[in-house]
């Protein structure tokens, strides 16, 4: 790992954002899931979080979007959801919000607000 990998902007445990990607931990079963902000073409904020997407621990309900492991997930009512080029979106519920967006909007992705089909 270089240096640059291990400077982060904003990091809760769960997620990171290092100067050149974002790190989904606990995505996988054995690991982390790295995603470089180019490959990202937008971020839609959900807000509230439907009762079914608090309750998803980690994993998938409808095959589209994937939640990495966050037992606290349960208490927050915001999520991220990663537009990529494949059919899987990523899901993610920082405990900073704010400081997240704050972040992927300064790496230069885009960040909108609204509604999430299947996060009921």
């Amino acid at each position: 790992m270089t240096h640059n990998e291990f400077m982060t902007g904003y990091d809760d445990g769960r997620v990171a954002c290092t100067d050149q990607e974002i790190v989904i931990r606990h995505y996988y079963l054995a690991g982390a899931k790295r995603i470089k902000y180019s490959d990202i073409r937008q971020v839609v904020r959900v807000s509230p979080l439907g009762f079914m997407a608090k309750w998803r621990i980690h994993g998938s309900g409808d095959l589209v979007h994937w939640f990495n492991y966050d037992p606290r997930r349960p208490r927050k009512d915001v999520a991220f959801v990663l537009y990529l080029d494949g059919k899987i979106r990523p899901v993610i519920t920082p405990d900073d919000p704010g400081l997240l967006g704050a972040e992927l909007e300064a790496h230069g992705v885009r960040v909108t607000r609204g509604p999430e089909a299947g996060l009921w």
